[in-house]
């Protein structure tokens, strides 16, 4: 065995990683129906008003606000209809003194028409009259053309994030494609003679690829593309030959092999291809984390142990995609809780504990860095720093949630 010459703390880990990203600078031409999540690769001006004509804000009548000065229920303005006014079709007259046009939502404003009265404030006399009950003023219920955008208007500035109300303001000024980043390609690989495909016979001492379908989950949930490579070998030919293959992505994922036992041949293999800027975190579980560069590309050796490898997916990986994606911080929930038993940490491990929530107690689902379950059936995690040994029962704990 080959002990780690040292471990770096959780805050320079992840300060590395910081430091380390590199945002992705490719870019694609999306129709705005499929860019919902992506991120915008350049400014996007608008062309036109929006709305293109002023219009109706509500269902009623069109009026000069001078006819209804003083009107009530008690003394109501009479007007003339000359006109009814739908969406999607100009009117044919304007509004002059004395008249008025009956308007629909969203439909164009006549010609003369200052206000819109509301239909609640009327009362019809007769097919060609109405009764304004309400006095009207100036501007009321209606939209005015450009209200919203006008030309030269930016409708979304590069690197925001498409959410829907983006995309609809892409439309609004009749965007019917956008330019957003490239989704990084992550290369995705388990190493072990024991690693297995899911779905085989188990033959003695194998056991099947776990990580990889973990990995590839929260790749594609992270703004990133899952690129999932079968299982290599512990020989240095085959770990050689894993790295070539996927030489091609933005990112590189491993995990087994990152450990200190003789057969963890990546460790080697890696420093002799890149540059190694950590390897080992004081964290529990998940020591055994490197990440290098291969050539030109980010590369994570991930612990083997499942538990392990998807905690460490969550800490350290999660926020270094996103930032490679472009995408916002990474910003999980917490809630808080009460300790519903007493935990002991390892001294000078900083530990993410699994936690199952029942009400507003939390208990402890951790059970060892090999078991899944340990995650799968776990709620989120708290934090227990390297300077702390016993978290007592009946304290009050943060829980962040998975």
């Amino acid at each position: 065995m080959r002990p780690f010459k040292s471990t770096i703390s959780i805050e320079e880990a992840r300060e590395r990683l910081r430091t380390g990203v590199r945002p992705i600078a490719r870019t694609e031409e999306l129709p705005i129906g499929a860019a919902a999540g992506r991120v915008a690769a350049a400014d996007l001006a608008s062309t036109l008003f929006v709305p293109p004509f002023s219009r109706s804000a509500m269902d009623g009548y069109a009026v000069l606000a001078e006819d209804t000065r003083g009107a009530s229920r008690e003394r109501p303005a009479r007007l003339r209809i000359v006109e009814r006014v739908y969406t999607g079709a100009p009117p044919q007259h304007g509004v002059t003194p004395g008249a008025c046009a009956e308007i629909a939502t969203g439909a164009p404003l006549p010609e003369g028409a200052d206000a819109v009265i509301m239909v609640e404030e009327t009362a019809r006399v007769d097919h060609d009259h109405v009764a304004i009950c309400a006095e009207g003023r100036p501007g009321q219920n209606i939209g005015r053309k450009g209200a919203d955008i006008a030309p030269g208007d930016i409708v979304v500035r590069r690197g925001d994030l498409l959410n829907p109300s983006r995309l609809g303001a892409l439309a609004a000024v009749g965007c019917a494609h956008v330019e957003v980043f490239a989704r990084p390609r992550v290369a995705i690989l388990s190493t072990g003679n024991e690693v297995i495909e899911p779905g085989t016979p188990l033959g003695p001492g194998q056991i099947y690829d776990v990580n990889r379908f973990t990995l590839s989950a929260v790749v594609e949930a992270q703004g990133g593309i899952a690129e999932m490579h079968t299982p290599a070998r512990d020989t240095l030919e085959a770990l050689n030959e894993a790295l070539d293959a996927c030489a091609q992505a933005d990112v590189i994922i491993f995990s087994g092999g990152s450990s200190v036992g003789d057969r963890d041949l990546l460790v080697d293999l890696v420093a002799t291809r890149g540059q190694m800027i950590f390897h080992g975190v004081a964290v529990r579980p998940g020591k055994p984390t490197m990440f290098a560069r291969v050539g030109d590309t980010p590369f994570f050796g991930m612990p083997g142990n499942p538990t392990s490898c998807l905690s460490n997916a969550y800490i350290l990986l999660v926020p270094f995609l996103r930032a490679t994606a472009r995408l916002p911080l990474y910003a999980p929930r917490t809630v808080s809780a009460t300790l519903g038993r007493t935990i002991v940490s390892p001294a000078n491990r900083h530990q993410f504990y699994t936690v199952t929530l029942h009400g507003t107690v939390a208990l402890p689902a951790f059970k060892g860095s090999g078991d899944i379950t340990s995650l799968s059936q776990a709620d989120g995690y708290i934090e227990i720093p390297a300077s702390e040994h016993t978290v007592e029962e009946g304290s009050s704990v943060e829980v962040t949630l998975f």
